[in-house]
């Protein structure tokens, strides 16, 4: 699938417009129009606005699979959890393993 076949597909699976890729995105309507009526190939800054307008990253945008939307909470977990070492990291999941023992 290329580019503009995976972003016309994220489009009709949120049953989102162009406008609202815009608006959310921050480009302008026609930039957003003209990607997909001349079948243009978005920049990768471009690429990069449109992904924060769905709320996904640029590896989420090109991975095989089922996407997460990167939520405020989410980011911010995945932010702390790239400054962490690996000692860190391996406690913070002890921590989740624990809580997710607790639920059930």
């Amino acid at each position: 699938m290329n580019t503009n076949e995976r972003l016309q597909k994220i489009i009709n699976e949120r049953g989102w417009t162009y406008y609202r890729l815009s608006k959310n995105s921050g480009l302008s309507e026609s930039t957003v129009t003209n990607i997909f009526k001349r079948n243009t190939v978005p920049s990768i800054p471009t690429l990069e606005l449109i992904c924060k307008g769905f709320g996904i990253t640029l590896s989420q945008f090109f991975a095989d699979g089922d996407m997460v939307e990167l939520t405020s909470d989410l980011k911010r977990i995945f932010d702390g959890w790239s400054n962490l070492t690996p000692k860190q990291k391996q406690a913070v999941l002890q921590v989740i393993d624990a809580m997710k023992n607790d639920s059930e």
